[in-house]
């Protein structure tokens, strides 16, 4: 059973939606060793948690998550050698990993400013749904440091193209969130108030879905990148003629002749 000490985690059982709250509101939920552990750890088992059919992720007060903690992190990576700085960083990238290979469909509720980790975990969930007050910047290269964070150079240019993401981790501007839907690397943008609502309505549409072909279609956007045109057609005739014989494929179908809504399984 997942139970973070550094955050908060609940889970709707109605609905399926499992909700995790950066809880530093002070620091802007800047991140420490132990939250991104335990996001990390979080992820890994979401992917295989029972009862859980998608994930929204949000922050505390009027921030979504501003990025390691200045002293806690940052200060405190002074004082590491070699071995123990690539320790940290690896553990970095291994919380983005961990994200994008849990089949569960993740909606980031952006409510505030996301800077640096936040940002890139903000571009990690499969959907962002902001607030109208969510400024976002990828701010490596500020602190003298590469744009090309835990992930941040193969996710970005996906999200935005090549030439958006050049301008955003090589510059570390912040852009506002009328710019961020334009260039499409938010889904939507909606009034403060409503930002946890929309994107809890958005998870609980897709946890309503089915789930095998949703984790399915997630890896799929992933590893096809890497595919030329003959092996993703390989890739995905194989993959669609396992879901076939799936039982929420023949749900689909008599629902359908029924005229009802599908009940999929988990």
């Amino acid at each position: 059973m997942i139970k973070p000490k550094s955050f908060l985690y609940g889970v709707d059982t109605a609905t399926g939606v499992a909700t995790l709250t950066l809880n530093r509101p002070e620091r802007l939920n800047a991140l420490t060793f132990e939250v991104y552990a335990e996001l990390r750890d979080t992820f890994h088992a979401l992917d295989t948690e029972p009862g859980v059919r998608a994930v929204v992720l949000t922050g505390a007060g009027r921030g979504f998550c501003s990025g390691g903690d200045v002293e806690d992190i940052i200060g405190a990576l002074f004082g590491r050698d070699a071995a123990g700085l690539l320790e940290f960083t690896r553990m970095t990238c291994d919380l983005i990993l961990n994200l994008r290979r849990c089949r569960r469909p993740v909606v980031a509720a952006v409510n505030g400013t996301a800077a640096g980790a936040g940002a890139v975990i903000a571009a990690a969930c499969d959907f962002r749904v902001a607030a109208e007050s969510a400024r976002i910047a990828f701010l490596f290269v500020r602190v003298g440091l590469s744009g090309a964070d835990m992930g941040a150079s193969w996710l970005l240019p996906r999200l935005v193209g090549l030439g958006r993401a050049t301008d955003l981790l090589m510059t570390g501007d912040f852009i506002d969130a009328r710019r961020a839907h334009e260039i499409g690397l938010y889904h939507q943008v909606v009034p403060q108030e409503r930002v946890l609502a929309e994107a809890t309505a958005l998870a609980e549409r897709l946890a309503r879905g089915p789930a095998a072909a949703l984790g399915v279609t997630k890896r799929a956007l992933d590893v096809e990148f890497a595919f030329d045109l003959e092996k993703a057609l390989d890739y995905e005739a194989e993959v669609q003629a396992r879901l076939m014989e799936h039982p929420n494929y023949r749900e689909a179908y008599e629902a359908f002749r029924a005229r009802r809504e599908p009940k999929f399984i988990g």
